[in-house]
């Protein structure tokens, strides 16, 4: 089997507009919550979210582009022009070996609801042309092959939360199994909309806090829901030796993937976390021989109060006794959830933390709750050494998808 490893990453999101934003927005402990100021929600229990600050297409494409893409392909597209030029890929790997794997959990949800009202006011002629290329979920993996000419295994995945973690995994297993020299991999997202935030709320997963302190709690007794997130992430993954051949800065390698199902119900997690902890304990299977501090777990940790509760309980089956020395957190307490996209900005995550030797904090976590007792690492982030990491991502419809990272080692 063939090693892969990360040699970029692109990361759009409610704290920061590229990955070293991004990564400095964590370490300090930044709240990237605040009022909803896409639409007037005044009508609704839900105020708060994360939104993209600052955001601007017309610096990476050009105004006709922009008005033919749906802003979740403007995300995947800007996080993967990030991506690329920080792996210099782009020109240096054949083009049938270079593939995509990019998915969202919802895909155009903006331009649906857009067209939807123009359907109802003004009847069929009125809808755009484009509309279902603006749509449908699999234009930001399209798009993104089209820009870098990528014509190797192109794939688009919709596993809801999981759909970033998921979408690197099986980038991971493409390379591995020699489908592809490199592909460019992760998720976005764009779905805070008036339909979007009275959905989730309808099914009771959205905190009703006006607190932007007080309103993404993972881990803590008061939580109450997730906030919704924005944005993309995107990581390159590459074959060893086509990285050392042309000089590439190698991040980590990728070491274990896990992918499962709870097979239990569309929302609520198995309480057993049973295929939950079966996910880690693959993803985790080549970091058994490390010492348990010296591994950062990025949780999928959404403040809703089924998640955290099973969470807890899969990383404790999936690592006995050792969980508890394990440094956990999570950052959507600072993204809010970045739904599809919330899996490749934690791998990002993940990655920096290894490489920087420093847990993001979980902030925020004034009171945890007794049935989550693992280390969250509240409120601040703690330096350590580090030589692996864990990114968990878990989904509706049971999903769940883990993505293991370690420090590269040479093999004699």
């Amino acid at each position: 089997m063939k090693r892969v490893v990360v040699t970029g990453l692109g990361v759009v999101s409610p704290i920061g507009s590229s990955a070293a934003e991004f990564w400095e927005g964590l370490c300090s402990g930044r709240c990237g919550i605040g009022p909803i100021t896409y639409f007037d929600a005044s009508g609704t229990r839900f105020k708060l979210a994360a939104h993209l600050k600052n955001f601007d297409p017309l610096s990476f494409m050009d105004r006709s582009s922009a008005h033919r893409t749906d802003p979740f392909v403007q995300y995947a597209l800007c996080a993967a022009k990030e991506a690329m030029e920080d792996s210099g890929l782009e020109n240096a790997v054949e083009p049938e070996r270079l593939g995509v794997y990019f998915g969202s959990g919802i895909g155009g949800f903006n331009t649906l609801c857009q067209e939807h009202i123009a359907l109802l006011e003004k009847g069929p002629k009125r809808v755009s042309p484009l509309f279902i290329t603006k749509m449908i979920y699999n234009m930001a993996a399209g798009s993104i092959a089209i820009r870098y000419g990528a014509k190797g295994p192109c794939q688009a995945i919709s596993t809801a939360c999981a759909t970033g973690t998921t979408c690197i995994g099986e980038g991971y297993r493409a390379v591995k199994h020699g489908y592809a020299d490199a592909v460019i991999c992760g998720g976005s997202e764009a779905a805070i909309t008036p339909l979007g935030l009275a959905g989730f709320g309808s099914c009771a997963a959205i905190s009703p806090s006006e607190d932007i302190n007080a309103a993404s709690l993972p881990f803590d007794k008061r939580r109450e829901g997730f906030v919704m997130g924005e944005g993309a992430g995107v990581l390159v993954l590459e074959e060893l030796s086509h990285a050392k051949a042309r000089g590439a800065r190698i991040y980590a390698e990728v070491c274990g993937y896990g992918s499962t199902c709870d097979a239990f119900h569309v929302t609520a997690p198995d309480p057993e976390a049973t295929a939950s902890a079966a996910a880690i304990s693959a993803a985790a299977e080549n970091l058994r021989e490390l010492m348990p501090e010296s591994i950062y777990v990025n949780a999928h940790g959404t403040g809703t109060a089924l998640n955290d509760v099973t969470e807890t309980m899969a990383i404790k089956k999936a690592f006995g006794e050792e969980a508890r020395r394990l440094n956990i957190s999570s950052t959507k307490s600072m993204t809010g959830h970045m739904l599809g996209a919330a899996g490749a900005a934690e791998a990002a995550a993940s990655i920096l933390a290894i490489k920087n030797g420093i847990v993001p904090p979980t902030i925020n976590l004034l009171e945890p709750d007794p049935e989550c007792d693992l280390d969250y690492t509240p409120l601040t982030a703690r330096k350590t050494r580090l030589e692996a990491a864990l990114s968990i991502s878990l989904g509706f419809g049971g999903h769940n998808a883990v993505i293991a990272f370690r420090k590269l080692e040479e093999q004699p």
